[in-house]
């Protein structure tokens, strides 16, 4: 399988129709959220690398960010499923030797063990009920899951310093599930085998597998 970055240029990505606010944070021109940002993928990347999965989902994969920063290390077939119908044609045109679909993450269609690699990022703090979520993605993952959420009170605190989000004292408004290593390590360790949790300041990294 080709690298998945590098399908679209520069242009074709900025002129795609996609608003979400996911998307808006991986184009600013902030210095200083940029090098977070990175340092967020370069964790998630030290987790992933010594998996070597030959089937990989990223679950809310959102406009294909994650999968096109991953893409030297994921060598196999990649499938992605978001809920946004727009960021899923843009995540295909992006990434045009994947598979893309709209779907829910409490209601996957696919058959469990179905793939070797589950990554969930940035997804499970937008869910009201996020325990049938990591269900599913337990049930289809049959080797190792990676996710990550905002560590609090990090997350907001740095929106707080930013100017952002002030009328909910830094809390994004989309964002109604916390936590903090503790209590994530807590949540996950209900239901999988907790491999390691990092920090990628402001964010938490976990590596779990179903059990």
């Amino acid at each position: 399988m080709p690298p998945a970055g590098s399908m679209l240029s520069p242009t074709e990505r900025m002129s795609a129709p996609v608003e979400t606010s996911n998307y808006e944070k991986f184009q600013t021109g902030n210095p200083v959220v940029r090098r977070l940002i990175d340092r967020f993928y370069g964790k998630v990347g030290e987790l992933v690398s010594p998996l070597r999965p030959e089937t990989v989902l990223d679950a809310g994969c959102g406009e294909g960010e994650t999968l096109e920063r991953l893409g030297g290390l994921l060598d196999g077939a990649v499938t992605g499923i978001d809920l946004n119908r727009d960021s899923v044609e843009f995540a295909a045109r992006r990434i045009p030797s994947g598979s893309f679909q709209v779907g829910d993450l409490t209601d996957l269609p696919f058959e469990d063990d179905s793939f070797d690699l589950v990554l969930c990022l940035e997804v499970l703090e937008h869910i009201p009920d996020p325990v049938p979520a990591l269900a599913e993605l337990s049930r289809v993952c049959r080797g190792d899951l990676v996710l990550s959420v905002p560590s609090e009170p990090w997350f907001r605190l740095g929106s707080l310093a930013r100017g952002k989000y002030l009328k909910g004292w830094g809390n994004h408004p989309e964002h109604v599930n916390h936590w903090n290593p503790r209590s994530l390590r807590d949540f996950l360790g209900a239901s999988t085998e907790v491999v390691a949790i990092e920090r990628a300041t402001p964010w938490l990294v976990a590596h779990v597998r179903p059990v």
